[in-house]
């Protein structure tokens, strides 16, 4: 029989679209989370020790994601009764880093079909047959793949990267700038790259609030407050 082959989906690409069974009832994504920015992220399996700490850490975090117009969408090849019992489990008896009677209240995806895991490229033959790599797609309010992020399964995400991520890209696009390495709201932009020689040499003689490190190389000012205001929900 031939084998099913499944193009992973690229940054750029519409989300592709699925009906799934959750802890929070049937979801049609990603059409329900329009006007949203959604996290749909994979783990391999329920009742495991990285899992159950990302878990936790999602759930401790889920109210910063949420004033950042952000929601939160887990997924695993198990079934539904596995995923409620893990979740019970996770509030009534886990306790790590100071983090306890931790609920997790976001939908978490039955794939045990392993449709959904397939259409995203999650299952890696590389890592597991039956276990979904723990993925991460950051998918805009239209619907839009903007970035994709994965993990092997020894692996624990790291979820103040998740966080900058959602704030770096909705900065990207209220304020027309570019982020340098390991940007953190508050520190300098980068102005997009002169498009011409004229633009380049008016930027290198600019006395305006712009650094120019070459003309290829400008960098300004962006008020952390200013993100915060424009990018968090109030």
């Amino acid at each position: 029989m031939e084998e099913k082959i499944n193009a992973m989906p690229r940054i750029g690409d519409k989300a592709p679209e699925f009906k799934a069974v959750t802890t929070q009832g049937e979801i049609n994504f990603p059409n329900d989370y329009k006007g949203s920015w959604v996290i749909l992220f994979s783990h391999p399996a329920d009742f495991t020790p990285v899992c159950t700490s990302e878990f936790m850490t999602f759930a401790t975090m889920a109210e910063k994601f949420e004033k950042a117009n952000t929601k939160l969408v887990g997924l695993s090849v198990d079934g539904l009764y596995s995923h409620i019992a893990w979740l019970r489990t996770i509030k009534e008896k886990i306790e790590y880093k100071g983090m306890k009677d931790v609920e997790v209240k976001f939908p978490l995806i039955e794939d045990i079909t392993m449709e959904v895991a397939m259409k995203y490229g999650m299952m890696m033959p590389g890592e597991s047959n039956t276990k979904a790599v723990r993925a991460v797609f950051f998918i805009d309010p239209k619907g839009i793949i903007r970035t994709i992020l994965y993990y092997p399964l020894s692996l624990g995400r790291n979820f103040e990267e998740i966080y900058r991520v959602v704030l770096g890209l909705q900065t990207a696009d209220a304020f027309s700038v570019a982020l340098p390495a390991d940007w953190q709201p508050g520190d300098d932009v980068i102005v997009p790259t002169a498009g011409s020689c004229g633009v380049a040499k008016e930027r290198m003689e600019s006395k305006e609030e712009m650094k120019c490190y070459d003309w290829f190389f400008c960098t300004k000012k962006l008020d952390r407050q200013k993100i915060l205001d424009t990018v968090l929900k109030k």
